[in-house]
């Protein structure tokens, strides 16, 4: 990679670069937030990884010739973007990239998805520890074991699926579980996640 940044979300318009390891990684980003479009949007919306391995040709380009064009001139070639979060809960995007095109091999995809899990239990610890979760408040365990029951969990998972969501639309966990457990706010249907972008049909369109 030449390159790594780190969006946050905090809805689905409102956006901001976390970190960036150089001025470089950063602009990519700006660019997805100027055109609303991008591997990191359609990683964040989907809730799963986007792999654009060559915005020089192919598929990519044809998906997105606005930012192929935009990032192929910041020197960017090839864009991996892969969300933060629990299951269908994304809060952000790892996005990685590179400057000259190519796919992840294997054990690049698998070490990538390693610092996505490690800095997607960062963030939460973080806000857990700006926004303390009342976990002794009864909803909060009403809320836990109605995910449980749902997604076939343990406790632990349980408690991180509301806890991103919390985090992505900016509230504390006590009040999300308050409308998980008076069904003012409906637990999102279990699904499975969905396929890459590394290999998509020329028609494709995000």
């Amino acid at each position: 990679m030449s390159g790594a940044s780190v969006t946050l979300s905090g809805g689905p318009d409102v956006q901001s670069t976390w970190c960036a390891s150089d001025p470089t990684a950063a602009r990519p980003a700006k660019t997805r937030f100027t055109l609303g479009d991008g591997p990191g949007r359609t990683a964040l919306e989907r809730a799963a990884p986007v792999l654009a391995a060559d915005l020089t040709d192919g598929p990519d380009v044809r998906r997105r010739p606005v930012f192929a064009h935009q990032a192929v001139g910041l020197g960017v070639r090839a864009v991996f973007s892969l969300p933060l979060g629990v299951g269908d809960q994304a809060i952000g995007t790892v996005d990685l990239f590179r400057d000259t095109p190519g796919p992840l091999d294997a054990a690049a995809l698998r070490t990538a998805l390693r610092v996505r899990d490690a800095l997607t239990t960062t963030l939460l610890d973080l806000h857990a520890r700006t926004h303390p979760p009342a976990l002794d408040h009864p909803e909060v365990h009403q809320a836990v074991g109605m995910v449980m029951t749902q997604f076939d969990g343990d406790a632990h998972q349980a408690l991180d699926r509301p806890r991103a969501r919390a985090f992505a639309e900016g509230r504390t966990l006590t009040e999300l579980a308050h409308d998980l457990t008076t069904r003012k706010l409906p637990l999102a249907p279990p699904q499975d996640e969905p396929p890459t972008e590394a290999d998509p049909p020329d028609d494709d369109t995000p």
